[in-house]
């Protein structure tokens, strides 16, 4: 097995990186999120009663706020008044990127809008993330994960045959937004190393779903364009078996029959070695004609069996297989946390939580740590004499007029 590859005398590949972070809820502070634990030095930038995430804890600051936040620092700004404008367009000076997932035209409306900051900061990259762009007909459509997940397909797919389309159980374009702001920002500063100038990047959220449809892109076409079928856990185009979630003793087990040979030796481990021969079975396209055949075959089977029991034959075996782990369990993974994808932490307000950090890894970089979240404006004097050199008092007059906090 290959050591850890952390090194806590390296740098990260996005120190000296400013970053002012616009976003809210999901999308932009993910973005955000995956810039911080690279490095870069990333200033969450918030009304002065929060951004809107902030007010779905039920009283109390949300978990998944802390988590999409960690690493940052916070600094509170009313951008509706003359001072706090100003005072952003100072920082803007300062900055390598913007990011921001409001609705389009929300910047200009504050008379902050990419152009004007860009006139500001020639070498400022200025990320966007809308539901369906920045621009086009579908521009002003009002986007939540729950009616872009409708909108661009995913719910027509994703459900059983005799059931309604049913959403994903994840906010899997808000993320998806997230990790392809994040790309295009990267991208673009790649670019100005190059180049010396900045320039806008936007992403629709919808747009990022698309290339996740792949396999219900093949399945349509294999229908001559028409509509594929809901198909639960089966593959989705029906051209491979067994692909289910089988029953075990104690839950479920996913079982993946890429090869021919995975189903020879799928079957021995079952204690079923004339079924690795038999004609109707040994092809994968014949397979997936008998597809209920060889799942109940398969379920048979793994019905006597644990669900840790079946995966560990089946790697064995070397046969793709897992078992369908909840939550709790997940969040003890020993494995994740040793990699610092998952760290332990005590908050302030929501106590002992487990929670997710980068899934980026640079190899020589330190190890992955966990850094709070900022309170609302926590860092306000702190990034203002940093990046402005704003005395206190001077900060203190701002306070004063209401234009920070």
């Amino acid at each position: 097995m290959m050591n850890a590859p952390f090194d806590d005398a390296g740098t990260w590949p996005l120190k000296g990186v400013k970053v002012l972070d616009m976003g809210q809820v999901y999308n932009g502070p993910y973005a955000g999120m995956l810039m911080a634990q690279a490095g870069a030095d990333v200033v969450k930038v918030e009304p002065l009663e929060g951004e809107a995430l902030r007010s779905r804890g039920g009283g109390k600051t949300p978990l998944a706020h802390v988590m999409l936040n960690a690493g940052k620092r916070g600094v509170a700004i009313d951008l509706k008044s003359n001072k706090g404008r100003a005072v952003f367009l100072d920082l803007v000076k300062k900055s390598d990127v913007l990011l921001e997932n409001f609705a389009p035209g929300a910047m200009e409306r504050l008379g902050l809008g990419s152009a004007t900051l860009l006139q500001h900061n020639p070498r400022l990259i200025y990320g966007s993330s809308t539901g369906y762009g920045a621009w086009g007909p579908d521009m002003n459509n009002l986007a939540m994960d729950l009616t872009i997940q409708a909108y661009s397909g995913i719910m027509s797919i994703n459900g059983p045959s005799d059931g309604p389309p049913l959403k994903a159980g994840l906010a899997v374009v808000d993320f998806l937004g997230g990790v392809h702001l994040y790309s295009a920002l990267v991208t673009a500063l790649y670019e100005r190393s190059i180049s010396g100038k900045g320039r806008v990047v936007e992403v629709a959220m919808q747009e990022t779903a698309l290339t996740a449809l792949a396999t219900s892109f093949t399945a349509m076409q294999m229908a001559g364009g028409s509509q594929p079928p809901r198909r639960g856990n089966n593959h989705p185009a029906g051209t491979g078996a067994p692909y289910n979630v089988y029953p075990c003793a104690d839950g479920h087990v996913a079982i993946i029959v890429v090869r021919d040979s995975h189903w020879q030796s799928l079957v021995k481990a079952a204690g079923l070695p004339d079924l690795a021969d038999d004609p109707r079975y040994q092809l994968g396209p014949d397979r997936a004609q008998r597809e209920a055949e060889v799942d109940s075959i398969i379920g048979s089977w793994t019905a006597k069996l644990s669900k840790y029991e079946v995966a560990r034959i089946c790697k064995e075996q070397r046969v793709p297989a897992a078992p369908v782990r909840e939550m709790p369990e997940v969040i003890k993974d020993v494995p994740l946390h040793e990699r610092g994808a998952l760290f332990d932490i005590t908050d302030d307000e929501l106590g002992e939580a487990t929670v997710p950090g980068s899934p980026l890894r640079f190899h020589g970089s330190p190890r992955p740590t966990w850094r709070p979240n900022p309170k609302i404006g926590e860092h306000t004097e702190e990034i203002l004499a940093d990046w402005l050199g704003l005395s206190h008092d001077e900060t203190m007059a701002l306070k004063a007029t209401g234009s920070v906090a």
